[in-house]
C-alpha cells in the first residue's frame, strides 16, 4: 500500500534552516507529482510546494526564494529545503500524492520557528 513518511522537523530559530524528507513506498514514485502542505494552528492546510515527475516545481508566494523542493527518484524520496525560516512558517508539514485518484498523506512533521 502507499506509504508516505515525513522526517526532519524540529525547533529552529528565526533565520535558520531545516530540510524535510518524505520517504515514499507502495507506488512508482518517479511517475507521480508530489506535494508539500502545511497546517498551522487554527488555520487551514495549505499547499506549500509541488514537484512533477520531470522536476518542474511551484511554490506558494510566501515561501518563494526561501524554500526549495526536490526529489531523488532513485531513493523514492522528496525533500523540502527551508531557509530563512520565519515564525509564520511554524506548522505541521505533510507530504501528499494522488495515486489512482485517491489522496495519500503522510503523518506530518512539526516545524517550530521560535527564538
Amino acid at each position: 500500500q502507499v506509504q508516505l513518511v515525513e522526517s526532519g522537523g524540529g525547533l529552529v530559530q528565526p533565520g535558520g534552516s531545516l530540510r524535510l524528507s518524505c520517504a515514499a513506498s507502495g507506488f512508482t514514485f518517479s511517475s507521480y507529482t508530489m506535494n508539500w502542505y502545511r497546517q498551522a494552528p487554527g488555520k487551514e492546510r495549505e499547499l506549500v510546494a509541488g514537484i512533477t515527475p520531470g522536476g518542474s516545481s511551484n511554490y506558494v508566494d510566501s515561501v518563494k526564494g526561501r524554500f526549495t523542493i526536490s526529489r531523488d527518484n532513485a531513493k523514492n524520496t522528496m525533500y523540502l529545503q527551508m531557509n530563512s525560516l520565519k515564525p509564520e512558517d511554524t506548522a505541521v508539514y505533510y507530504c501528499k500524492t494522488v495515486w489512482r485518484g485517491q489522496n495519500y498523506w503522510g503523518q506530518g512533521t512539526q516545524v517550530i520557528v521560535s527564538s
